[in-house]
């Protein structure tokens, strides 16, 4: 689903899309030609009658056609991206941080790796996106309770807040459709 600055906003499923498509609050978008094209519920019905569907497409069968689901719709009305922000946890702090020291640069699985403080906290170093990263049990052992440049280390990038993409996070879960590619460059 895309809101009306055609920015992804979520991801539903048939029933909620042909709702919002037949109460005229979302448009269906026809991909297939290498454009898009917009359609209201009844073009999407005429289209779905003129082009039968190939085995490619999903589809659904009604009493009198079998109609293509649309894979990608555009909000008329909705123009805003929800806000929220990343949960700060250790499993986001990984993901973050690629799984990947950012003292010594290797890849390591989330049971070989640990949260660090940037700045100790005994040294007035807070637990936030900002001060902490990821680190491996070597590295963490080696900086023990200095600062970076006191134990001769250096991060590899500075820690910052993670930015969200509400639908990035959807797709993530699950493999994208071909058609939303366009549309979630990552």
């Amino acid at each position: 689903m895309l809101n009306r600055l055609w920015q992804p906003v979520n991801i539903v499923g048939v029933r909620r899309a042909f709702s919002l498509l037949m109460q005229e609050h979302a448009q269906a978008l026809d991909t297939s030609n290498g454009g898009f094209q917009m359609m209201d519920a009844a073009q999407w019905i005429e289209f779905s009658l003129e082009n039968p569907p190939e085995t490619e497409y999903d589809t659904i069968h009604t009493i009198r056609m079998r109609m293509r689901i649309p894979s990608v719709m555009l909000l008329r009305e909705y123009d805003r991206v929800p806000s929220k922000e990343v949960k700060f946890n250790r499993h986001n702090v990984f993901d973050r941080d690629d799984h990947t020291c950012q003292y010594c640069g290797h890849n390591y699985h989330e049971r070989d790796l640990n949260l660090d403080h940037v700045i100790p906290r005994d040294q007035g170093g807070r637990t936030t996106w900002e001060n902490i990263v990821t680190s491996c049990i070597r590295c963490n052992t080696q900086k023990a309770n200095k600062m970076p440049h006191q134990a001769g280390m250096r991060l590899l990038k500075k820690p910052a807040r993670p930015k969200w993409r509400p639908f990035v996070s959807l797709v993530d879960e699950q493999e994208p459709e071909p058609e939303w590619m366009h549309f979630i460059a990552k």
